[in-house]
């Protein structure tokens, strides 16, 4: 009798874990979401058809430092980060050198970074090696095409000097990554896709 009691109790414990879970998992999940997602989710909606690529999206969280990653390319069904990398910001909008934005400029000569929603254009060789145009699709950047504002690899941008520093370098105002990322970055966001910044 006392063995059926225990059997029947934890068949009740384990229905109502078994309840509570989901909610749990959704908790979860949702907890481990980037937090400029909704914003960039947003941005795709705002965007429409200019944005031929909806399954990845590159978030560019300028609230952390340049010595954290902060480049994440982020699945769209499920809200999932995939990859975490770091980037550089541009000079003009760090011009003490601190690690950290201050400013944003559309300005050309700026040498700034700008935020807001950016198309992601076709490959080039320039003297970065590999690259990748972008194209501003907001007042705060849509100067970026004509200021030469694109994805790149560069070396003042690794993890070694982000140990040491606590920062990376600056660039003109590019999304410059590590040599050793580059490759990576291109093939999981390629042309028609959206990249998101933002502080």
């Amino acid at each position: 009798m006392e063995l059926n009691r225990r059997h029947f109790l934890g068949a009740i414990a384990t229905s109502t874990a078994g309840l509570a879970a989901p909610g749990a998992f959704a908790a979860v999940r949702s907890s481990n979401r980037p937090a400029l997602l909704s914003r960039a989710m947003a941005a795709l909606d705002a965007q429409g058809s200019k944005i031929r690529h909806r399954d990845l999206v590159g978030l560019v969280d300028f609230s952390a430092s340049s010595g954290s990653p902060r480049f994440q390319i982020v699945s769209i069904s499920n809200g999932r980060v995939l990859t975490n990398r770091l980037v550089a910001h541009g000079r003009g909008s760090d011009p003490s050198n601190t690690g950290w934005v201050q400013k944003f400029s559309n300005r050309p000569g700026s040498n700034a970074s700008s935020p807001g929603s950016y198309m992601i254009g076709e490959t080039y060789y320039g003297k970065h090696g590999r690259s990748r145009r972008l194209h501003g699709l907001d007042p705060e950047n849509n100067m970026a095409h004509s200021r030469a504002i694109v994805i790149h690899g560069a070396n003042y941008v690794s993890s070694e000097m982000a140990s040491s520093s606590g920062r990376v370098g600056r660039s003109l105002g590019c999304f410059t990554v590590s040599q050793r990322d580059i490759s990576g970055v291109l093939a999981q966001l390629g042309p028609g896709s959206l990249l998101f910044a933002a502080r």
